[in-house]
């Protein structure tokens, strides 16, 4: 046997030990994100990473086959090597399918957004399945399993330290190039580049396009104009220069956001607060946060469910002052939940023009947000803070 015939390739070294130093951080993640969301989504993202890369290795393994085990070596042993690699490469499918189902399954619907940039979907037919026996029996599935991948990669490192340090040829030094001199003759360049990643990467694009083709062929956002049953408006907002904001706890730090689309008709006279009220229409799809996945998760159907309720209604009535300021009540419909909180609120009205800025706060379980996976409020704070802030023309 030639000595470059007995190394492994460049691209599967470098595949080896990227999936070993994934694995290992996995299994360490897998015992230390308890009750933390932030590690729950890292352990799932880097788990496709491990699917998508062992596509790649398995391709690339078939294409350009691994060197033969040293002569040295016993059937049994062989045998052996060989059953543990099989089943490393079996768990390092099976399990990020397990969790993937497991995601797909549960009772808490929370969505999956890889390293906090792309969206990927659930299993397909699996809504019904949400929090019942087959989830269970993946979630026990998966995890013994992870502990039948830690005793396999126990038996993988034994197996190549053994030997190693034996007279027979060693097998370590071929995954790892470069670390003895002349000893170590170069890696192999390989072939199938294209096929290998290629096909791990069209895996990886179809799978990652379906949240995207959702959301393409999903109903166009809606034509938001506030109306009031009788109220002739007297202001007229500037959209450009107003926003409604807000703003509340994630795993104990802020967050905020705005919404994009909202209209509002607006009827105010401080010399006439009994007369004076508001109608304020929103698209709560149009909500942001700078951050993917709170904004894919406020679309869910345990939060603003935009799918069924593509807007959300504010109404302004029983105005008066509040010392130097004003109060009035905002009755907010929120899928189909009505709630009533004060909003405190300034106004400055020089001629035809006027700026405002008001705060509410409101309770995202009174709105029935985020009850099925978060009722408790310990990830995501129940207060939430409403901010109005802006400019408006008299008509």
């Amino acid at each position: 046997m030639s000595a470059s015939s007995s190394r492994y390739t460049t691209v599967a070294i470098l595949l080896h030990w990227a999936l070993a130093f994934l694995l290992i951080f996995m299994i360490w993640l897998g015992w230390n994100m308890e009750d933390n969301a932030s590690r729950f989504q890292l352990h799932k993202s880097v788990g496709i990473s491990i699917l998508v890369l062992t596509v790649a290795r398995i391709l690339w393994r078939g294409i350009n086959p691994p060197p033969p085990l040293p002569e040295e070596m016993s059937p049994r042993e062989k045998t052996l090597s060989h059953l543990v690699h099989k089943g490393m490469y079996a768990l390092m499918l099976l399990l990020p399918f397990l969790g993937w189902f497991l995601v797909s399954t549960s009772s808490k619907p929370v969505p999956t957004v890889l390293f906090d940039t792309v969206r990927w979907p659930h299993l397909p037919f699996t809504e019904g399945l949400r929090g019942g026996v087959l989830h269970e029996v993946a979630e026990f599935l998966h995890s013994k399993g992870a502990w039948v991948l830690i005793i396999l990669l126990v038996l993988h490192v034994a197996g190549a330290v053994k030997h190693e340090i034996a007279a027979e040829e060693g097998v370590l030094k071929r995954m790892l190039p470069g670390l003895f001199g002349k000893a170590s003759p170069p890696a192999r360049r390989g072939r199938g580049y294209v096929t290998a990643f290629g096909g791990a990467l069209v895996f990886f694009g179809i799978i990652a396009a379906i949240p995207l083709l959702k959301s393409a062929g999903a109903t166009p956002p809606p034509q938001l104009e506030a109306e009031a049953d009788g109220m002739v408006s007297n202001w007229e907002i500037n959209s450009d220069a107003s926003e409604i904001a807000f703003a509340g706890q994630y795993e104990g730090a802020p967050f905020n956001g705005t919404f994009g689309a909202w209209s509002a008709s607006i009827y105010f006279d401080p010399d006439d607060l009994e007369g004076s009220s508001a109608e304020v229409v929103v698209s709560p799809g149009s909500a942001a946060t700078g951050k993917k996945l709170y904004d894919d998760s406020l679309a869910e159907s345990e939060w603003f469910d935009v799918s069924t309720y593509p807007t959300a209604k504010v109404h302004l009535t029983n105005f008066q002052t509040a010392g130097s300021a004003y109060r009035a009540d905002a009755t907010l419909l929120v899928k189909e939940h009505a709630v009533t909180v004060p909003l405190d609120f300034e106004v400055t009205i020089t001629g035809d023009t006027a700026t405002f800025s008001g705060t509410a706060v409101l309770s995202r379980k009174a709105l029935n947000l985020g009850q099925a996976s978060d009722p408790g409020g310990d990830w995501v704070g129940d207060e939430v803070t409403v901010t109005v802030s802006g400019a408006a023309r008299r008509k």
